[in-house]
């Protein structure tokens, strides 16, 4: 459970670092910037865990190459964020980048849960000609009498 300094703090940070990504650093990722799903900072808000999301589902091989390109940056989206937060955090925090893959784990599950047969369910409805009978009692035992 974070605590509600630890909340607002990366909320500031996934903010400005989505403002990094798309305003003060684009040159530095060709195309789409990576989303920013989640960050988590650690309770002396010394190291914060970014979460980041590519929008090219599907070929983890560009998915990888944006991750090594956000580490290969580090340091220089570091700096840009100092700039942006110098006036509400006195330190900025160690910055470690993960590779969000929740879309593609949903994406996953639905393929699966697509291909599951469940046979439609045995209703217990009285049968339309006869609307004042009671409904059928459903067997619990093989042995079991109607």
């Amino acid at each position: 459970m974070d605590s509600k300094r630890q909340q607002k703090v990366a909320s500031l940070l996934q903010q400005d670092l989505a403002a990094v990504f798309q305003r003060d650093l684009p040159h530095v990722f060709p195309g789409l910037p990576p989303g920013i799903t989640l960050v988590r900072v650690s309770p002396d808000l010394g190291v914060a865990r970014v979460y980041l999301s590519v929008l090219t589902v599907g070929n983890s091989g560009s998915d990888t190459q944006q991750l090594d390109l956000v580490l290969d940056n580090a340091k220089e989206i570091r700096q840009a964020l100092a700039k942006r937060v110098r006036k509400q955090l006195r330190i900025v925090p160690e910055l470690v980048f993960f590779l969000d893959d929740s879309a593609s784990y949903a994406a996953h599950m639905d393929q699966v849960l697509g291909q599951l047969h469940i046979p439609p369910a045995t209703s217990n409805e009285p049968a339309p000609d006869n609307p004042d009978a009671a409904p059928k009692r459903p067997k619990l035992f093989a042995d079991e009498d109607e």
